[in-house]
């Protein structure tokens, strides 16, 4: 099942991808729908954005980069120290939020209701 990211999740799911290295955006995209097994999609209106946020944020960088042996160049993008302590921290969060949703869906099976 494929599906859309809600916005809040897209700067998360940037810094992590950029934990393995720098990347240009499309490569950002496509890497979210590998690690997902493409459930997950990143759209460019929606990706982009989120770059230009995390870059003023100070989280990343960027730099225009132009292939070896010639072609078009491309802004790649690359963490920051302030990026990496960041994913750490919304890292914490998510496992912290998952956890507690866990401890409330529990045992329950789906549509079944607490007596």
């Amino acid at each position: 099942m494929a599906r859309d990211l809600p916005r809040g999740d897209i700067p998360t799911l940037i810094l992590a991808t950029l934990t393995e290295g720098s990347r240009h955006g499309y490569a950002i995209a496509r890497e979210v729908e590998r690690v997902s097994q493409n459930a997950l999609h990143l759209r460019e209106g929606s990706l982009y954005p989120a770059l230009r946020v995390l870059e003023q944020d100070g989280l990343v960088t960027s730099e225009w980069v132009t292939p070896p042996g010639g072609g078009q160049s491309r802004r790649v993008y690359s963490l920051t120290d302030e990026g990496r302590a960041e994913l750490t921290r919304r890292t914490h969060d998510w496992r912290q939020y998952a956890a507690f949703m866990n401890s409330v869906l529990g045992g329950r099976k789906d549509g079944e209701q607490q007596a």
